[in-house]
């Protein structure tokens, strides 16, 4: 019998007739996936299925204006996901449909249910709903676990700086629960920023962890001046990264919380000599004063109202100091949407006409620049505008 193409050119390596017979055996006992054309798309739609459906099992009162929500699946199966990622949930409050991303700050080594942590913002639209509203049994509908703010080991040190700011503490939570619950190989330094010990979320969690594991120290630093306390005060600068963690350097550093601080502390450790591609920040959302961020219109202070006219039909009216997204939701347009942050490029729509003011944090691709896509997340109209959906 004749000799196929595979089984010749196998035939000329070193150990081809071994590699051969190997081949042979798993045909004959093992079934060829080949055959099953829906296996992969089976194989997927477990680990990363369109929407998730969830009811909330228990809630937490932290008693610091934020609540923890634990979620549980209908369907008895929760996928994996990395520590760091986040949940993009969908609520419809007043008739209006919207979400809002939630870090998971429970371990992805166990996937029993997922668990997130809601703080009270001012004039916060969802925060308000979660917190005021929202009893165990509701039922939501969510994203499957996204987001790139996770440790890469590939390209990741094992030497970890992570720097908080408010609720930005809770990603790491779920970092950290897991490397030192499951005796990971990392060196873990946390620096959080609270306006007090009172508002800090998880300090007798963290604080436990780092009397516990060698491999992990824990800084709060304090805003407030509060004089009963004797720990770190200020801000997350340079000068107090350098003292607390002196091989930074070494170190991948990873920023999480409000805007504000996200942009200072980047800046405070590229000062200080570190490469960018050393830093991973996870973004939250829109400033909460766009007309305070570098480069808006100095004529206008954001209460200004403009007509948005949608794939040539639909004319709505948007207020300049609030996103694009937000103003579609609140006019019954649904745009697709996961992070929120104009990283992930979902809620991605076409500026046909018009001028609008892009918010710092959004990842542009240059087919988007060329064709003229936006983020609407990140996007504010500035002038009456045209866009396509």
């Amino acid at each position: 019998m004749s000799k196929s193409i595979k089984e010749t050119l196998l035939g000329t390596l070193v150990h081809g007739e071994e590699i051969l017979q190997e081949i042979d055996l798993l045909t004959r006992v093992s079934e060829d996936k080949i055959l099953h054309k829906d296996h992969a798309d089976a194989v997927l739609k477990n680990l990363h299925p369109k929407e998730l459906h969830l009811v909330v099992g228990e809630i937490y009162d932290t008693h610091k204006n934020a609540k923890v929500f634990r979620f549980y699946s209908k369907d008895g199966y929760l996928p994996p996901f990395e520590a760091g990622q986040f949940l993009n949930i969908f609520v419809e409050i007043d008739n209006v449909l919207t979400s809002r991303p939630y870090s998971i700050s429970s371990s992805p080594r166990q996937r029993a249910y997922y668990e997130i942590t809601v703080a009270r913002a001012v004039n916060g639209f969802v925060s308000d709903y979660f917190l005021d509203k929202v009893q165990v049994g509701d039922e939501f509908t969510a994203s499957t676990p996204a987001g790139s703010f996770h440790c890469n080991p590939v390209f990741h040190s094992k030497k970890q700086l992570m720097l908080a700011g408010g609720s930005g503490i809770t990603p790491f939570m779920s970092m950290l629960r897991e490397a030192l619950e499951a005796g990971l190989d990392k060196e873990m330094i946390l620096i959080y920023g609270a306006r007090n010990a009172q508002a800090a979320f998880f300090y007798e969690e963290l604080t436990h962890m780092s009397e516990t594991f060698p491999n992990f120290s824990y800084h709060l630093v304090v805003s407030d001046d509060d004089p009963s306390w004797t720990g770190e005060r200020g801000f997350i600068t340079g000068e107090l990264i350098a003292r607390l963690c002196p091989d930074y350097m070494e170190r991948t550093v990873y920023i999480c919380g409000p805007v504000v601080m996200n942009q200072f502390c980047e800046d405070q450790l590229l000062a200080l000599g570190l490469p960018k591609k050393n830093i991973r920040r996870e973004m939250f959302g829109a400033a909460k004063d766009i007309t305070q961020e570098a480069g808006w219109p100095k004529a206008l202070n954001g209460s200004e109202t403009f007509k948005i006219t949608v794939n040539g039909d639909t004319v709505i009216e948007g207020c300049a100091g609030e996103p694009l997204l937000s103003t579609l939701e609140r006019a019954g347009i649904r745009v697709n949407v996961c992070c929120r942050s104009g990283e992930c490029s979902l809620c991605r729509v076409q500026l046909v006409s018009g001028k609008v003011f892009l918010s710092k944090g959004m990842l542009l691709r240059k087919a988007d620049e060329k064709y003229g896509y936006i983020h609407s997340c990140k996007s504010y109209p500035i002038t009456d505008i045209s866009i396509r959906l």
